[in-house]
């Protein structure tokens, strides 16, 4: 007991501070309805990191919002059909296949070839673009020799384009005037981040977020194949023996986002019937709080100062992919849906 009331005082803190920045998108919103919650909420959460910071007292509470988005997410599974699922699951399946791999492979060429970028930061700036941004930056990171610089470097390219696709794709898919399914496939195929991909989906219909997570996830689970390839990459380029090379599959379990299975289960007990309506409702509901609270948190990720420090050459070669592979998902999702 006494250790539950200890982590309750650690967190509740910052919860609370999250709780207080999503009340007030809420009001904003309220006030002006042509402005998104969950966009005010992030933009409420940059003003707070880069002008006050972070309060050591909040940090904890804040740092739960990684698991506030995943639990979120699984509760999502309550609002999907499976024949809705299944009926595009082997089409999204191979765009996002061909978004990874065809992402990395152009991006290792136009990295190292083109803008010549040496080796270790071109691979983790070509993972983190290509299949689920810092996440992915990181997993690699643990799969071939970086540095902490290296690592920064790359991550801070990412979280630089989340905060300009959260602003530019809402803006790109209604000009376009894309319908809901389309425009959430395309941000899940494009954009780099989960969090910033499911705000930008649901920013723009409820729907266009529903097919925005699915398409990421779908992408997300392909974070272990993309390290472990790495590994044996750099294993195979080098003297050293990569630690991963006994165990492959272990390793892609362990990198593989678990809460993936829980959003799947989820989804298999809405559709089976055992659920009332009106607890399908309160899920629904309680995944768009849970949403609201991870999204007033993914603001404190992105601190301006460090993407200043981000080199001209890495941004170069991750706008070039983005725009690519934008493009080109964006093709193929209007021809195919």
């Amino acid at each position: 007991m006494s250790e539950f009331i200890d982590s309750a005082r650690e967190f509740a803190p910052g919860v609370l501070l999250l709780v207080i920045i999503a009340g007030v998108a809420q009001g904003i919103s309220a006030v002006a309805p042509q402005l998104n919650v969950l966009l005010v909420a992030i933009a409420l959460s940059v003003v707070i990191a880069n002008v006050y910071g972070l309060p050591d007292w909040a940090a904890s509470g804040v740092g739960l919002g990684t698991l506030l988005l995943e639990t979120g997410i699984v509760l999502l599974g309550v609002n999907l059909s499976i024949g809705q699922v299944i009926d595009a699951g082997p089409v999204v399946f191979a765009l996002a296949l061909a978004t990874v791999v065809l992402g990395v492979l152009f991006t290792e060429l136009l990295a190292r070839h083109v803008f010549g970028v040496e080796s270790g930061t071109s691979s983790l700036v070509a993972a983190g673009s290509s299949v689920c941004g810092v996440s992915a930056v990181v997993a690699t990171a643990e799969s071939i020799e970086v540095t902490d610089e290296q690592i920064a470097y790359a991550a801070s390219t990412v979280l630089l384009f989340d905060a300009l696709t959260l602003v530019t794709f809402p803006i790109a898919g209604h000009i376009l005037q894309l319908p809901a399914k389309q425009f959430g496939i395309w941000a899940g195929l494009s954009m780099f981040s989960t969090g910033p991909v499911t705000a930008v989906g649901f920013s723009y219909s409820p729907a266009a977020g529903q097919w925005a997570t699915i398409t990421k996830l779908v992408r997300n689970a392909f974070i272990g194949l993309v390290a472990v390839g790495y590994a044996i990459y750099y294993a195979r380029n080098s003297e050293t023996t990569s630690q991963h090379d006994s165990n492959h599959f272990r390793y892609i379990w362990s990198q593989f986002p678990k809460f993936i299975i829980g959003f799947v289960l989820v989804i298999v007990i809405a559709n089976i019937g055992i659920l009332s309506g009106a607890q399908v409702d309160l899920i629904g509901r309680s995944s768009d709080i849970l949403f609201l609270l991870a999204f007033a948190g993914i603001g404190f990720d992105i601190r301006l100062e460090d993407l200043r420090s981000t080199g001209a050459t890495p941004i170069l070669v991750v706008l070039v992919h983005l725009l690519a592979v934008s493009t080109v998902a964006l093709g193929a999702v209007m021809f195919l849906f």
